[in-house]
């Protein structure tokens, strides 16, 4: 009945659907454990009618104009540039750090020596990641990598992650950077916005297909099993590809060990005045337990709104109990280990393809994700045209 089945509606999941059924004419079933779609992305309207982002805040933004083309097909977009601020004592400091900072922290003299500094040894326009900055041989400049690194990284590193920043990868530690510029963007990327109407929609309108069926509310892996390379759907066996974006432990009955993880507990939190901080986001990297708060109608540009709607954050180790989410892998030598074992499992079923943040125990954007997704979907449609 179906020639692909996609397990899980996120940006992986619907994205490489979308591209199977319309480019490769494919039948495909997507699959969904949650009762919506979109994933990690999903926002809908609160019980006060502002949009909320149930599972955190998502800004896009990318580069590659292959993945901008691809989206906007299935949305407009309220442009957004993205400026963070964090919450040290009395003060509101851009986020990454960056030269306009310099004379926040610093007097006027100092910061305009430091300024030429940063600028002569690392380029302008150029970001540094902290450590990097700390081992300079120049006093001064480790004076400015202490001031983030006590102040911005250290305490809120620590928050997110329940690990010092030593303990981090650096492919974690090099998203927090010093930026050698004035722009207080929180990225650089051409194409930056939020869908005018929502991330669900957008979801909605990417999977509306004839050759696209969605069921929801399905746990995946009820229905599938893998046994002696063989792959089987609702106990009858399956031969066409199989795109897999759950997490792959769990697949694997956590065979090897679960794979470790972040998760974030989520507290909403509505007042009746026009605004609560009067932007989108405030990090909270010294004081607080939790790391950051997120003011919605500034991030969507609800202009009409009954009062205003806030989500605090609060991070905590995963522990696959109910109502746990896993958002974040913590990624060392020794995890990326065992998630090799569950890969090697997975790769031993031919058509059977491994997507996403939890199925490939990694870190991804938005546009990252779309690219890969799309990319995928043409390598599996161009196999099946040999």
């Amino acid at each position: 009945m179906y020639d692909s089945i996609v397990v899980g509606s996120g940006i992986a999941g619907s994205t490489a659907a979308r591209k199977l059924a319309e480019h490769g004419n494919r039948k495909v079933l997507v699959i969904e454990k949650r009762n919506h779609v979109g994933g990690n992305c999903y926002d809908c309207l609160d019980e006060h009618g502002i949009m909320i982002h149930k599972y955190g805040p998502h800004i896009f933004h990318t580069g590659i104009k292959e993945v901008y083309d691809f989206l906007s097909r299935f949305t407009t977009w309220t442009e957004f540039r993205h400026e963070v601020v964090a919450k040290v004592g009395k003060q509101l400091l851009p986020v990454p750090f960056n030269l306009n900072t310099l004379s926040m922290v610093f007097t006027k003299d100092v910061a305009k020596k430091l300024e030429e500094k940063l600028i002569d040894i690392y380029g302008y326009g150029n970001k540094v990641p902290i450590m990097e900055l700390r081992k300079n041989k120049d006093e001064e400049v480790r004076s400015i990598a202490e001031f983030v690194y006590e102040n911005i990284f250290l305490k809120y590193t620590m928050k997110q992650w329940g690990q010092t920043p030593e303990e981090i990868s650096p492919e974690v530690t090099g998203r927090v950077p010093i930026s050698i510029s004035h722009d207080n963007g929180y990225f650089t990327d051409p194409y930056q916005g939020v869908p005018d109407d929502g991330f669900s929609a957008m979801f909605h309108r990417m999977l509306d297909h004839p050759n696209i069926t969605v069921l929801l509310g399905t746990d995946a892996k009820k229905r599938l099993k893998l046994e002696k390379q063989q792959i089987f759907w609702n106990g009858t066996l399956f031969t066409g590809e199989i795109i897999y974006t759950g997490a792959v432990d769990e697949l694997f009955d956590v065979c090897f060990g679960r794979l470790p993880y972040r998760s974030l507990d989520f507290k909403f939190e509505h007042y009746g005045e026009p605004s609560y901080q009067d932007r989108s986001v405030v990090n909270y990297t010294v004081s607080e337990d939790f790391t950051r708060i997120t003011e919605f109608k500034f991030l969507t540009r609800q202009k009409k709104t009954n009062g205003t709607t806030i989500v605090k954050e609060y991070p905590f180790a995963y522990g696959a109990k109910e109502g746990e989410i896993p958002y974040y892998a913590i990624l060392n030598d020794e995890n990326r280990a065992l998630y090799e074992r569950y890969r090697e499992l997975a790769n031993a079923y031919p058509q059977f393809y491994l997507l996403g943040r939890l199925a490939e125990y990694q870190y991804y954007n938005i546009d990252a994700m779309t690219k890969k997704a799309l990319d995928l979907a043409v390598d599996i449609i161009e196999e099946k045209n040999q």
